[in-house]
């Protein structure tokens, strides 16, 4: 009884840890609601995560719940959820303990009813239609005569063997056939996918490009008709370069690709005879325009033919061409005679008269004149020549007078320049003896500092220079060995020595004696005068 009176707690109730306690609510709200089914307002969707799941939120007019589409079940949905759309939402609650909060995770997922797909429609028919989608002046013309036409439909549905047999009665062309699936799950995908393959393709490749396709299914609910107005497959639609025929459902069957392709079909059998025309008539038709047009050549030509035969009967004959030009002929052909005697008569006429004029009598004086016109022009030039005679003699004493006047002129001009040399070698001389001059003094100049910097000088005041067997100069004691041969140099001759024991370098910190003359340990010779050195050392 002590202990039970001793405990803390005011009461017997078990305690809970918060993980415990949200562990526990998480369990009885997934047991109780474990298969739910929801219908709201679809709130807050901004599409999938970038990790596929996708997270809104259901409302009403007075309560809201979160949802979450994982992304395995997201991929499975048959309709895409869109903001403001009202579905019918199946799954399971469960709580989120990280924030106390509980949420809705969507299994499957369909709008409300009919009224919400048609309301759905509306929207997404207003919104394409403010983007342009829709617009009259995108619309492409399909050509008259494909060669090869794309479907994009179900292989094993009765709307390709329609088309086929429609296209084969009509105008047998090339068919290319891409399978997808018309209802159900990823169905609108691949419409899109189908689509924009069939415009990849590139012109004069392996697979033949389209030049025109059909997109066709056959009748159904407004649910199964839904894959046609997904948002990918109305774009795809409107943004295909190849012309595009739109043959969803039976004629009253409307989607909104019908809006975006280029020209609606009511049926798929319809989509066939838009796209290729009738052979049979083509053939009637091209048979009656050749009949036409033979029939308008055989006119032509017949046209043609009685022209030229009017004005064949216009044109004069042969004869009546030629009548005037032969009476032409023959009247020249009839004077030609009588004109060659009266030319041949006029000519001996002028002959004639030129023979009457000459004579012998009228040659020789036309000789005499010319003989009297050679005998002056002979006279006046003997006097010509006698003038240019003269005047190359008058020349001639010219240039003699000239010539005679030359020597002297040489002679004067050769004195002039003999005294010109004399002056100017006189004023080289002085040129030349001012330079040695110049030159002298510069080299006694150079001399005396020569003189003044010689260490032989320095020698001159009572200094030495110690020189080793290779006579080199020795500057320092410890350059010297005991018993090495030197040579001392005075300033009037050289002494050669020995280097004795006594000889020690100085101390490093003592200061360094003037220069003395070197003590030799012993004099091999008296102080004789030596030749000087082959160069001049330096003291420094």
């Amino acid at each position: 009884m002590s202990n039970f009176f001793d405990n803390d707690s005011p009461t017997n109730l078990t305690e809970f840890s918060v993980s415990e306690l949200s562990g526990s609510i998480k369990r009885t709200i997934e047991t109780s609601f474990d298969h739910v089914r929801v219908r709201g307002e679809i709130s807050g969707y901004r599409g999938p995560h970038s990790s596929g799941h996708a997270y809104f939120s259901l409302k009403d007019d007075k309560a809201r719940i979160d949802a979450v589409i994982w992304k395995g079940s997201f991929s499975k949905l048959k309709y895409r959820p869109e903001e403001g759309m009202e579905v019918i939402a199946t799954g399971k609650v469960t709580t989120f303990p990280g924030s106390s909060k509980y949420q809705i995770v969507i299994e499957q997922m369909e709008p409300a009813g009919a009224g919400a797909l048609m309301a759905l429609i509306e929207e997404r028919k207003r919104r394409f239609t403010a983007e342009g989608l829709f617009d009259p002046a995108r619309k492409q013309l399909l050509p008259f005569l494909p060669k090869v036409i794309g479907v994009v439909t179900s292989p094993t549905g009765a709307v390709i063997r329609d088309i086929l047999h429609r296209i084969s009665d009509r105008f047998p062309v090339h068919v290319l056939v891409w399978p997808v699936k018309v209802q159900g799950e990823g169905s609108g995908d691949e419409v899109a996918n189908a689509i924009h393959g069939f415009n990849a393709l590139e012109p004069g490749g392996p697979i033949p490009r389209p030049d025109v396709l059909i997109v066709a299914r056959g009748g159904g609910s407004l649910e199964d008709l839904w894959s046609f107005n997904d948002e990918f497959v109305v774009r795809a639609a409107a943004a295909s370069s190849i012309p595009l025929i739109s043959a969803v459902g039976h004629e009253t069957d409307w989607t909104l690709i019908d809006y975006a392709a280029d020209v609606r079909a009511p049926t798929p059998t319809g989509a066939a005879e838009m796209a290729v025309p009738v052979k049979a008539d083509l053939e009637a038709q091209v048979a009656t325009l050749s009949a036409r047009l033979s029939g308008a050549m055989n006119r032509q030509m017949d046209n043609r033919r009685q022209n030229l035969r009017s004005l064949v009967r216009a044109l004069p004959s042969l004869d009546q061409l030629l009548a005037l030009p032969r009476r032409r002929f023959d009247e020249a052909a009839a004077g030609l005679g009588r004109s060659l005697e009266l030319n041949t008569m006029n000519k001996r006429r002028s002959f004639e008269r030129a023979a009457a004029k000459l004579s012998p009598d009228m040659l020789a004086r036309r000789l005499v004149e010319r003989k009297q016109k050679l005998t002056e022009n002979a006279v006046r030039a003997e006097r010509v020549i006698e003038r240019l005679i003269e005047r190359n003699k008058a020349r001639l004493g010219r240039f003699d007078a000239t010539l005679t006047a030359v020597p002297a002129r040489l002679k004067a001009m050769t004195e002039r320049s003999k005294d010109r040399l004399e002056s100017l070698g006189r004023r080289a001389d002085s040129a030349v003896m001012n330079d040695l001059r110049r030159a002298r003094q510069s080299l006694v100049s150079q001399d005396r500092v020569l003189q003044s910097l010689s260490y032989k000088n320095v020698l001159a005041r009572g200094y030495a220079v110690i020189r080793d067997e290779n006579d080199r100069p020795v500057s320092r004691a410890d350059g010297l060995s005991h018993g090495q041969a030197i040579a001392i140099e005075f300033a009037d001759g050289r002494v050669d020595a020995v280097a004795g024991e006594g000889v020690s370098p100085p101390e490093p910190s003592a200061p360094q004696p003037a220069p003395q003359p070197a003590r030799a340990a012993a004099v091999s010779k008296p102080a004789r005068k030596s030749e000087p050195a082959a160069g001049q050392g330096s003291l420094f």
